[in-house]
């Protein structure tokens, strides 16, 4: 998921001359798998939730769990665009996956001008009333894998929530002091 659905990066190894056009948001997991890229700097992961019987389910806590801490490989950073902007800054719980015990802190939004109200736990879902959770996860020092665990409950018992790439932790790098090259749409090329 981009900010605000246009802006994003992404760490790869391979030279500018060697890498396609920025895709769509729609088409970027198989575009950042086809280059072995992830995710640089930022990456949002989004989750709808509800329940799947009669009775409500209660959302009790999320927990970051970091697996691994690497040194941020030298590679190239590509913007997934020139910048964009919109007037709707949803509310996130925020990670920052540099602290020693990373955790999901809730962050109040803004629409035009507007609060939206931080999330926050417990919550209640239902078959007909789903919640969307929306986390920002950043890093500026390591190359780190990650993953979420959400606790619930509800009449028919409790348990826990892996969130994370199909079985595979999530992969956020840092990029420090890295080329950025961005996609020059009338000259067919990345450029810095």
């Amino acid at each position: 998921m981009w900010t605000a659905g246009c802006d994003h990066a992404y760490l790869a190894e391979r030279g500018p001359g060697s890498v396609p056009p920025p895709p769509v948001e729609a088409d970027a997991p198989a575009w950042a798998s086809a280059q072995r890229a992830v995710h640089a700097g930022k990456q949002i992961v989004e989750v709808t939730l509800h329940g799947t019987g009669p009775g409500a389910v209660v959302l009790e806590d999320l927990q970051v769990r970091v697996s691994g801490r690497r040194t941020p490989p030298a590679w190239n950073v590509y913007q997934m665009s020139q910048g964009c902007g919109g007037a709707l800054t949803p509310a996130v719980f925020a990670v920052n996956l540099d602290a020693p015990r990373p955790l999901a802190r809730p962050v109040a939004g803004n629409d035009a001008g507007g609060t939206l109200p931080a999330p926050a736990f417990p919550m209640r879902v239902s078959a007909s009333e789903p919640v969307v959770l929306r986390v920002e996860a950043v890093t500026t020092g390591c190359d780190c894998d990650w993953s979420l665990d959400l606790r619930w409950s509800a009449p028919s018992g409790s348990g826990t929530l892996r969130i994370d790439d199909d079985g595979r932790p999530l992969r956020t790098s840092a990029a420090p002091g890295r080329p950025v090259y961005g996609y020059a749409a009338e000259q067919g090329r990345w450029g810095r």
